[in-house]
């Protein structure tokens, strides 16, 4: 998931320097959104992993 927001990334970066505004703004929201759904995701990872044996 993380790859997909940096290819979102990057499609935004090239579509502002080339001047195409709303595709640069539609890839840069999907890359934020993207981005936080894998932050949620890999911290509820994190947490998960982190628990004992269930006694």
């Amino acid at each position: 998931m993380l790859g997909w927001a940096i290819t979102f990334l990057i499609v935004a970066l090239i579509a502002g320097v080339l001047g195409f505004g709303v595709v640069a703004g539609t890839a840069a929201t999907i890359a934020k959104i993207l981005f936080f759904v894998f932050l949620v995701l890999f911290i509820l990872g994190l947490l998960m992993g982190r628990r004992g044996p269930v006694v």
